[in-house]
């Protein structure tokens, strides 16, 4: 395993059985956040933790709890607020790592609105229990991908998708509840699609998506519309495999790339014969849109 590798995630050692090892995105290993809990906090707290550097902060019984990042100190806290002291615990890290919530929360991207497994539910929403797979709603190359599905299928009906690092299953339940009728969802660990295959259930959606353990180069047949939110390493190492599995014009969405290797990464399907499309980037992350040239 080369530096590189190893910074992105991409372990030959977590491949099992030959298959192509894929990994979501994540914030690279440094620092991190930790929770505190704020009894009876003066007035103005919650503004005073936001310019503080919060993460997340929510109101709890008698007080406030907050995501500090680890740069500021339990001191700075305090002494911000004016209090003498806050309680200090470990925080909770969603979407490997990348997104820190003190609790799920809904979330809209574009049409789909993404709501708590646990509590009751607006009508037509996507429910996603939570669970340590990645794809909550919250990271940046989630919602690009929600919204290159959508824009993609509101002008065009696709029978099926083919969804490779599925994780929590949120992109292929995204496809289905947009009309297309049957899904699959690759992913190479087996708690990702046990989270997957609850939140098809709980989405009465688990008879029209088939769960697949493995890479790419596991499947046979190839999809309309193929969607693959990992990371710019294992992205480039399947490319091969990724574009046998694109029908005949079909569409690519592919994420979790930085923006920094979005040439690279687009310069690799190019070469196998994909048209790019569109890019779009948002909070350093980008989404590349492609078209099969055959």
């Amino acid at each position: 395993m080369n530096a590189y590798e190893k910074s992105w995630g991409v372990d030959q050692a977590d491949r099992g059985g030959g298959d192509v090892g894929l990994r979501r995105p994540f914030a690279l290993p440094c620092r991190v956040p930790y929770r505190i809990d704020i009894s009876c906090p003066p007035p103005d707290s919650f503004n005073l933790l936001v310019q503080l550097g919060a993460l997340d902060v929510e109101p709890i019984e008698n007080g406030l709890a907050a995501i500090m990042p680890d740069g500021v100190t339990h001191d700075m806290v305090t002494g911000g607020l004016g209090v003498p002291s806050v309680t200090v615990s470990a925080a909770v890290a969603r979407d490997d790592g990348s997104v820190w919530l003190l609790s799920p929360r809904d979330v809209r991207i574009g049409n789909v609105l993404i709501a708590s497994g646990e509590a009751d539910a607006p009508s037509r929403s996507l429910r996603l229990t939570d669970s340590n797979a990645f794809g909550t709603g919250h990271h940046p190359t989630t919602a690009l991908c929600v919204e290159a599905l959508e824009e993609i299928l509101s002008i065009e009906r696709l029978d099926s998708v083919l969804d490779v690092g599925t994780g929590s299953g949120i992109l292929a339940l995204a496809a289905l509840m947009m009309g297309v009728p049957q899904a699959v969802g690759l992913d190479i660990d087996a708690d990702a699609l046990k989270a997957a295959a609850e939140n098809a259930r709980l989405n009465n959606l688990a008879d029209r998506l088939q769960l697949v353990l493995g890479g790419p180069n596991v499947l046979d047949g190839n999809w309309p519309l193929v969607v693959a939110n990992v990371l710019a390493a294992p992205l480039i190492e399947i490319a091969p495999f990724l574009v046998r599995r694109v029908g005949k014009h079909g569409r690519l969405i592919l994420s979790g790339i930085p923006w920094s290797l979005e040439s690279e990464v687009k310069q690799t399907y190019q070469h196998l014969g994909m048209r790019h499309i569109a890019s779009k980037t948002r909070g350093g992350w980008t989404v590349l849109k492609a078209q099969a040239s055959w």
